[in-house]
């Protein structure tokens, strides 16, 4: 009898515990949310913005952008919030590529973020000039082994997904290529486009025009699967390089330890946002696509990625400029 009056007193006391716990995950978001992202104008500060808009039409409580300067302030602002899911982050490749290009960084990746699924996935492209005698990844690799350091590459910031796509390339194909650096993406196309480099792997968004004019040719892209809005490009890992992948993804998270029930109507609410024919479509005039993944989904590109491009980044000794 002891027994059992104990047992029915744990399973009310557990109850009574539970019921706040749930009202609160079903109240939430009760006041405004914080987006935290990269600084205004570039890719992370767009993403942010649609996301922002839809994710406050559909859960009826406004959340707002809040920009910072680079991965490592933010990173650390969020790893430090409060885990209630007011304080979120809407961040790429840089947030968990640091720890490979720095002598260290104030939080960690795995322990520290709760993934809550993938926001968008911008294409990177192989982009040669018009003059450049090749039209496939194939008779690219040829011709840069027919003329070892002879060929060369325009990159913007060091470490950068457009960067690292370059870089393990090189490796994947074993050709001897010359890097170009230069302040940004920006420069480095306008020397593509003016002939002062042969090639580079810009995002889909910076190269788009300027294919569609004939400026450039793009051969293929990067990511693991061909991308619907150039159905007519292959991958790369097609054009002869099995298992070559570089995403330029970017992904929204939570501080660890935020309540499971919060993070799924988070993640299911980002993919409904994210699946409005307005929000796809001004994304895709970017040349970008959305996605709208699983919590489960970003973890695996998330750990792939640091698998795959910090052992590269290791590798070749890359630093953060």
């Amino acid at each position: 009898m002891a027994d059992r009056r104990l047992v029915a007193g744990m399973t009310l006391a557990l109850a009574q515990f539970l019921i706040p716990i749930s009202a609160h995950a079903q109240e939430y978001p009760s006041r405004p949310v914080r987006l935290v992202t990269a600084e205004i104008g570039g890719g992370h500060d767009l993403a942010a913005r649609m996301l922002a808009q839809g994710l406050s039409a559909g859960m009826g409580q406004q959340f707002v952008v809040d920009n910072r300067a680079g991965a490592i302030i933010a990173g650390e602002y969020v790893a430090k919030a409060a885990p209630d899911g007011y304080t979120l982050m809407v961040y790429g490749g840089s947030l968990w590529l640091a720890q490979y290009m720095r002598a260290s960084v104030p939080y960690d990746v795995v322990r520290d973020f709760a993934p809550i699924g993938m926001t968008i996935n911008g294409p990177i492209l192989i982009a040669v000039h018009p003059s450049l005698p090749v039209k496939s990844v194939p008779e690219l690799i040829k011709l840069a082994k027919a003329k070892p350091g002879k060929l060369d590459y325009a990159t913007g910031q060091t470490g950068a997904s457009t960067h690292l796509a370059s870089e393990l390339f090189k490796v994947m194909a074993k050709v001897d290529m010359l890097r170009i650096p230069y302040k940004g993406n920006g420069p480095a196309m306008n020397a593509l486009l003016g002939g002062q480099v042969q090639l580079m792997f810009p995002t889909a968004g910076a190269a788009a025009t300027h294919m569609k004019a004939g400026r450039i040719r793009a051969l293929a892209v990067t990511t693991a699967k061909p991308s619907a809005l150039f159905p007519d490009l292959p991958t790369i890992a097609a054009g002869g390089l099995p298992g070559y992948e570089v995403n330029s993804m970017i992904g929204l998270f939570a501080p660890a330890k935020v309540a499971p029930a919060i993070i799924n109507r988070l993640s299911k609410e980002q993919a409904t946002a994210l699946n409005k024919p307005e929000i796809k479509q001004r994304f895709a005039a970017s040349g970008i696509e959305t996605v709208g993944s699983t919590p489960q989904e970003l973890a695996a590109t998330v750990k792939s990625e640091m698998t795959q491009l910090g052992k590269l980044i290791k590798d070749l000794g890359i630093k953060e400029e």
